[in-house]
């Protein structure tokens, strides 16, 4: 029998690295794949509508929000994001695990929608490492990187209402420290059962 898969939602601020960690993370192991949000944000350079995320109107995001599409939205930096309650429904059924990037805004509503998702926060090192790595982007202007380190503080300061917490340092050391989280809760008790059923009932009866 096959368990239920899990959701996992990993927060962090811009520029702690969580898009690179998450990617490394989905290749490196099975059964786990990523949520692509919907998003009003204007697409970048090198991004892919459908693969980076589903670049919407705001009429269309709103309309999808009043049609109850999404299992969590927010508002970021004036811009809207939301998950797909469909996709991710029909993954966890599959047995298939799910990962959401998303804001602690978020990763609060998934959490009281869904108690059983397990919440990942990612920090930098430091303040300085954190500006130099937004800085290193070459997309925004001083304007907005300020801004951008203003609301990482606090973003940063809602780490505590999360399940895990990983610093971002060395990205090799983050990235097993991810695999290490998905690891020990695919082993959990309640998990194990499920997928072992049949073994289980031929031990004990």
């Amino acid at each position: 029998m096959s368990s239920t898969g899990t959701l996992f939602t990993v927060s962090a601020p811009s520029g702690a690295g969580k898009t690179s960690l998450v990617s490394a993370l989905v290749e490196s192991c099975d059964k786990l794949r990523v949520s692509v949000s919907h998003t009003t944000r204007p697409q970048r350079p090198g991004e892919e509508d459908g693969t980076n995320y589903h670049f919407v109107s705001e009429s269309s995001f709103l309309e999808m929000l009043e049609q109850a599409a999404f299992l969590e939205h927010a508002r970021v930096f004036g811009n809207l994001y939301g998950t797909s309650q469909p996709w991710v429904e029909q993954q966890l059924a599959a047995g298939t695990d799910v990962i959401l990037e998303i804001d602690w805004q978020g990763a609060q509503q998934v959490k009281h929608l869904l108690p059983g998702s397990c919440s990942i926060f990612i920090l930098p090192p430091s303040r300085v490492t954190l500006q130099q790595r937004l800085t290193s982007r070459g997309q925004d202007d001083a304007a907005v990187i300020d801004g951008r380190m203003s609301e990482a503080t606090q973003e940063m300061s809602h780490y505590g209402e999360s399940d895990y917490l990983v610093v971002n340092d060395v990205f090799e050391q983050a990235h097993r420290d991810l695999q290490a989280i998905i690891a020990s809760h695919r082993l959990r008790t309640d998990k194990q059962t499920q997928t072992h059923t049949d073994l289980l009932h031929a031990l004990l009866c």
